[in-house]
């Protein structure tokens, strides 16, 4: 299968010999077009590196945290079947497509880089599944039954997204490798999963365990 032109190409603006790989992810029957891992084995140049720091190609990677809970959703797959779903900052899209694979009635992959939505529907394609895209969940008033959030507490700033997320969804799911004591007294965690980010990015042991909390 051949990359999407338009993310190769995005790809190759950041790192000249950049490719997209489809690649199958770890205890799932899920493929997503993620960096080449031979791309990620040599140095970068300055040059490089200012790049990725200005605009992190996020996409193309399938972060411990959202792969964690697509293999918990995976796992659990009444926790969305025939729900209607929101995968917030949803990047490569994977925990929306894992809600997809799971039964899930309509799934929206919500991320304010046109890029990620882009990736999102080229790995819906790639998995022969139908999904929407939104680039802005505060332009919507539409309510949801599950919303799904992976990595979006990166930044304590952002803690009162979890209050935003709550007010437009019955339930949220959000899974964190970086916060494990979430004090928020709507949420609960249910999970501890390890998991590793894809390509592997040798990032340390505790960056690869992943909590998942319902709210």
């Amino acid at each position: 299968m051949t990359p999407p032109a338009d993310l190769a190409a995005a790809l190759a603006t950041l790192l000249g010999d950049a490719q997209l790989r489809l690649q199958a992810l770890p205890d799932s029957d899920l493929s997503l077009w993620l960096i080449d891992p031979a791309n990620m084995a040599r140095a970068f140049s300055p040059a490089e590196t200012q790049r990725l720091l200005e605009a992190p190609p996020y996409w193309c990677f399938c972060w411990a945290s959202g792969l964690a809970l697509a293999q918990w959703i995976a796992a659990n797959p009444d926790s969305v079947a025939e729900r209607q779903v929101l995968d917030f900052g949803s990047g490569s899209g994977v925990a929306g497509l894992a809600a997809a694979r799971a039964g899930a009635a309509r799934v929206v992959c919500c991320d304010l880089d046109p890029l990620a939505l882009k990736a999102c529907r080229a790995n819906a394609q790639a998995n022969a599944m139908q999904i929407e895209t939104l680039d802005d969940l505060h332009a919507s008033t539409e309510r949801f039954d599950l919303i799904l959030a992976a990595d979006v507490l990166y930044d304590r700033a952002n803690l009162p997204l979890l209050d935003l997320l709550q007010a437009r969804a019955k339930t949220t799911l959000l899974a964190d490798s970086r916060i494990r004591d979430l004090a928020h007294p709507r949420f609960t965690r249910i999970a501890m999963l390890q998991v590793c980010t894809l390509p592997d990015l040798a990032e340390p042991d505790e960056f690869r365990r992943v909590a998942l909390y319902q709210g």
